[in-house]
């Protein structure tokens, strides 16, 4: 008679996750599933094999915050008369800043001003400008990059509701652009201070926290924009994320670490309380299994001819049976052979 020895196998040990051993299955009881021993005494305890999906997990540190700081430059000469405080959500169509009373409107889109604007004018700045003042709800803009007489109207209108000159042109530095609303972290002015072109007037950042994480170059293949990915922050509660960009440029540190920068945003804000800023722990997945065998890795015993088996219970009998391994998770193994399936009962370690 073979002899097998339970082994623990520990979850998190160096295997390989896809690895698949075999071993060769011998008589149990004249029917499958083959056995290659048996034995009349009961193992300490035992579970039932289950039908389920595996995932396996990669723990790194991430840093939560809004994100990097952007520097906002002003682009017109005067007196900054007014700025808002650090920590303030400014939208669309919001005032920024004021140089002389005027106000600095921010404007949400890709191209940054760098020319006035005035009918007959056309290009890709002119048709930012008709989507911004079309979605903050001046009528009768046809936004085709063309500035018309239609243009110049909503532009009047625009300039009589925020106190700016009416002359149907726009200034640069009548409205700064950004990618969305921002969250002003600091001003780098002072309300009475003369502000010229390209003078830096504050920072911010955008609206929602997220979590950045420095990955080791070694682990960038646990990685692919759009995964799912769980938060763990510093009172163990966990928040659910994506993976949603991926930097294409490593750097290394003064240590020699090399690292590449990967961002997890996260859409349920409120789940992060009142967080700001922390160092949390993210959970990236690393592989998934779905509709596989499952046992815990204790149920594996190894065979004496090499491999591993599984310790079936039947009533008072039981019978070592050869099985596959495949993804380990969790303290959780895939297991696969001839014979088994959902439901039956197998011996693990107490």
């Amino acid at each position: 008679m073979k002899r097998v020895t339970r082994r623990v196998i520990i979850a998190g040990a160096v295997l390989a996750a896809g690895a698949v051993v075999t071993a060769a299955a011998l008589g149990f009881g004249g029917a499958a599933p083959q056995v290659e021993a048996s034995s009349t005494g009961l193992p300490p305890a035992t579970a039932k094999i289950t039908k389920g999906t595996l995932t396996q997990t990669q723990s790194v540190a991430g840093t939560l915050s809004y994100g990097p700081v952007t520097g906002l430059s002003g682009k017109a000469d005067g007196t900054v008369t007014w700025l808002p405080e650090p920590g303030a959500v400014i939208k669309a169509g919001d005032p920024l800043y004021k140089i002389d009373n005027d106000s600095v409107q921010l404007f949400t889109g890709k191209l940054p001003p760098y020319r006035a604007l005035s009918e007959g004018d056309s290009g890709p700045d002119v048709k930012q400008l008709e989507k911004n003042l079309k979605a903050l709800g001046y009528q009768g803009i046809e936004v085709d990059s063309y500035f018309g007489s239609t243009t110049t109207e909503a532009v009047y209108a625009w300039q009589d509701d925020h106190g700016l000159p009416e002359n149907g042109e726009v200034d640069p530095g009548q409205y700064a652009v950004t990618a969305g609303p921002v969250r002003v972290t600091e001003v780098k002015t002072a309300v009475g201070a003369a502000l010229g072109p390209g003078a830096e007037v504050l920072g911010y950042t955008g609206t929602k926290r997220l979590v950045e994480i420095d990955l080791p170059v070694d682990k960038q293949q646990f990685v692919e924009v759009g995964n799912p990915a769980t938060v763990v922050l510093p009172d163990g509660s966990k928040v659910k994320g994506t993976v949603s960009e991926i930097g294409a440029v490593a750097s290394t540190d003064d240590e020699g670490d090399t690292t590449i920068p990967v961002t997890v945003t996260i859409k349920d804000q409120k789940a992060l309380g009142t967080l700001e800023a922390a160092p949390v722990t993210v959970q990236l997945i690393t592989g998934k299994a779905t509709g596989v065998l499952i046992v815990p890795v204790t149920a594996l015993v190894a065979l004496s001819g090499g491999g591993y088996g599984v310790q079936i219970v039947n009533g008072g009998q039981v019978g070592h049976v050869a099985v596959q391994t495949g993804m380990f998770a969790g303290g959780m193994v895939e297991i696969s052979g001839s014979g088994i399936s959902a439901g039956t009962v197998v011996g693990v370690a107490s």
